[in-house]
């Protein structure tokens, strides 16, 4: 069998030591987040990228393992196992390659080789793979006549089937033959109605190398046939392949079997082989583009939901509409909901004067800063709206952005949010989840279903539970980055924490209500079902502000207290000065490595402690842009090439990125776009939530499209 760790190191360039760690960690109960940031001696400091590869590829390979077994047994049942076919099984490197060795002993349906078998035709065919030189075949033939089989061709027939199936089930030529058509073949797509238009136009007569084509297409060719507007196929020359069986399959050219042979190994290839080999490639092209789409709609939630929160705003957020107007909501800095109402400043009422009025009301009122607007539908008409209030009331603080909205109405309509805020309707609540957004992303965005945010390429058409999975790891990396304030995180954040379910993510909230605030991490160890594990696994990434031990608001794990106090004994500090110059002058002039070595501990958790004093209470969000605050609007009639605009990216895609410059359409910066040099992946250079400049290339104002350029316009 084989060496999973060495295999996972090999295929990963990672020591063997450090998987093997790594995967006594795993198998320890022992979550990424908490490895990657607690286990660094234990692991050679992998990354969590390293550590979910190594995860993936354990569960892979204990699955591939435990199917050699299955096989292994299924054959052995039949009597047919042989320490030749044991040992090709035990080698198998892929899934793919084991499924190959056991399709001849698979339990089949019946076919037209079993009914040839059934009526006693199997000796013929063994018969004609002697490949005899002399004698006649019509002779041999007649002696299975019987009741079942009337004619010497029909004889024949069946003889030739059980030929054909024996050749569809040689591994070998499987193999050779998926290999052959990944390399040779073209997908071929064709219209099933020409005169019918539609998205997939651009597919009504299209081929590709299998090889060439990229994932975002394979999943639009996948859409269209599905919707039933195309028809596709992977097409591949016959003429190699044929002759390649035949040299594999006919040892004697000059028999007087071998044209019946060849005749078996057509039909072996066009009835069996060519179908069944195009549901492979088919397959792998499918999960390859599906396993691209995950990659990109992670790496983009990701993005999102690290952008920096806006701290210290008296928040008015707008959530769009036309006939049922924009639904409006008060929040203060910490997110709380003051007010909530309803205005028509959009079409069909337009009750333009109404609404400034209760806005500008509502800005004296609470001391309003900044207005949130959703980006969804009637978006720009309320963005004008509220551009036109802001310059007549010429306050100087006063200012807009522009969020996404995705998700907001799923979570409105969620259990969670009618938990939250049981007293108002559906509407309002997603007025204040778009504003909440604004102060802090992450926590608004954790209680709302990952993929229903919308930041990818063909996310629904990736099975949810694959999809579902992924994010939820991208959502927990996130959230443990960041690290969560204990007094004050809800359930939906809570769960997320390493080491944290739901349950008990809600009964940390219900102890907090029944005690009052957490003083110190110590006291998880009191709330129900929240064990010595789960503490163990979750402490570093819960945070205590004004707490009994200044060290519960660093990341900093509370089994590391005592080295940290030791630590601060040898360089003379005191944990009550964290945070003064001094203090962080002296921490910033100790060296690392001696003071590992006098301490007994690793050089990689000394330098974490290090950092984690040197900045307490740190947001690594602080690093990243803020979003763009806007005091007028454009429109698409105000844009011509050669322009430039500042914007924030929307989303980031296989062929490109949409950025939101403020008009009512994002606009598009295609991949050849992005850079003067070559771009081999849109997020190499951009992510979700970058402010950028760009120039405008060109404007459509009939497909509402705006092209746009990162490159510097040479005039």
């Amino acid at each position: 069998m084989i060496d999973i760790g060495r295999q996972i190191a090999v295929e990963l360039g990672i020591p063997n030591k450090s998987v093997l760690s790594a995967i006594a960690l795993l198998d320890a109960g022992n979550t990424v987040p908490f490895i990657a940031r607690y286990r660094k001696e234990m692991t050679g400091e992998l990354d969590e990228v390293k550590i979910r590869d190594i995860e993936e590829l354990l569960k892979h390979y204990r699955t591939l393992e435990q199917r050699k077994a299955d096989v292994l047994r299924l054959i052995d049942e039949q009597g047919k196992l042989t320490e030749e076919l044991r040992g090709q099984i035990e080698r198998a490197a892929k899934m793919v390659e084991v499924e190959d060795l056991y399709q001849p002993y698979r339990l089949k349906r019946k076919t037209r080789a079993s009914v040839a078998r059934e009526r006693g035709l199997e000796p013929l065919a063994q018969y004609l793979l002697s490949w005899p030189v002399s004698g006649n075949v019509n002779q041999e033939a007649e002696r299975y006549l019987t009741e079942a089989v009337a004619s010497v061709e029909d004889a024949l027939r069946g003889a030739l089937d059980i030929i054909a199936e024996l050749i569809s089930d040689e591994a070998e030529i499987r193999s050779w033959l998926r290999d052959h058509t990944r390399s040779r073949g073209l997908l071929c797509a064709k219209a099933r109605d020409a005169g019918r238009d539609s998205v997939y136009r651009m597919y009504y007569d299209y081929s590709e190398p299998v090889g060439k084509v990229p994932p975002h297409r394979i999943l639009a060719i996948n859409r269209g046939e599905r919707e039933e507007y195309l028809n596709v196929s992977v097409e591949v020359d016959q003429g190699p392949i044929i002759a390649q069986m035949n040299s594999r399959i006919i040892k004697d050219g000059q028999s007087i079997t071998a044209e019946l042979v060849h005749t078996a190994v057509q039909d072996a290839y066009k009835r069996l082989l060519a179908p069944s080999i195009e549901r492979d490639i088919r397959n792998e092209l499918t999960a390859r583009a599906e396993q691209q789409a995950i990659i990109i709609f992670s790496k983009n939630l990701r993005s999102l939901l690290l952008q920096q929160p806006v701290r210290g705003r008296m928040i008015l957020g707008v959530d769009p509409a036309y006939r049922t107007g924009c639904k409006w909501a008060v929040i203060d800095d910490t997110g709380k909901m003051l007010e909530v109402g309803v205005v028509y400043p959009t079409p069909p009422q337009n009750k333009t004067g109404e609404s400034e009025q209760v806005f500008a009301g509502l800005i004296s009122k609470y001391g309003i800063d900044c207005i949130v607007i959703g980006n969804g539908t009637a978006s720009r008409e309320t963005e004008q709206f509220v551009a036109d209030l802001i310059r007549k009331l010429g306050l100087p603080g006063l200012s807009y952005v522009i969020v996404s909205e995705a998700g907001a109405s799923v979570y409105s309509a969620s259990k969670l949010a009618a938990r939250e805020f049981p007293d108002l309707d559906v509407a309002k609540r997603s007025a204040i989840s778009i504003s909440r957004r604004l102060i802090d992303p992450l926590a608004e965005l954790v209680k709302i279903e990952p993929r229903a945010i919308g930041v990818g390429q063909y996310q629904h058409d990736i099975a949810p539970k694959v999809l579902d999975q992924s994010l939820a790891q991208v959502v927990e990396s996130a959230v443990n980055h960041v690290g969560v304030d204990l007094n004050t995180a809800s359930p939906s954040l809570l769960k997320y924490v390493s080491g944290i379910n739901l349950p008990v993510a809600e009964n940390i909230v219900q102890f907090r209500e029944q005690n009052g605030r957490f003083k110190k991490r110590g006291e998880l160890l009191k709330v129900p079902r929240l064990g010595a594990k789960a503490y163990e696994q979750c402490a570093g990434f819960m945070r205590i502000n004004d707490g009994d031990d200044p060290l519960d608001a660093t990341p900093i794990h509370t089994e590391s207290y005592g080295l940290t106090y030791r630590l601060l004994e040898l360089a003379r500090l005191d944990v009550g000065g964290m945070g003064t110059p001094e203090f962080r002058s002296r921490l910033q002039a100790l060296d690392v490595e001696q003071a590992a070595g006098e301490l007994a501990a690793g050089v990689p958790t000394i330098r974490d402690i290090v950092e984690a004093l040197l900045r307490p209470g740190r947001d690594p969000r602080e690093d990243l842009p803020l979003p763009i605050f806007r005091r007028d609007v454009l429109s698409l009639e105000d844009l011509q090439p050669g322009m430039q605009v500042e914007g924030v990216v929307r989303n980031v895609v296989d062929f490109g990125v949409f950025v939101d410059i403020g008009v009512k359409h994002d606009g598009f910066v295609h991949i050849s776009q992005l850079s003067e040099r070559r771009v081999r992946h849109p997020m190499d250079v951009v992510s979700i939530g970058d402010v950028v400049t760009a120039s405008v290339i060109s404007i459509d104002p009939e497909r509402q499209r705006i092209a746009l350029t990162l490159k510097p316009i040479r005039h």
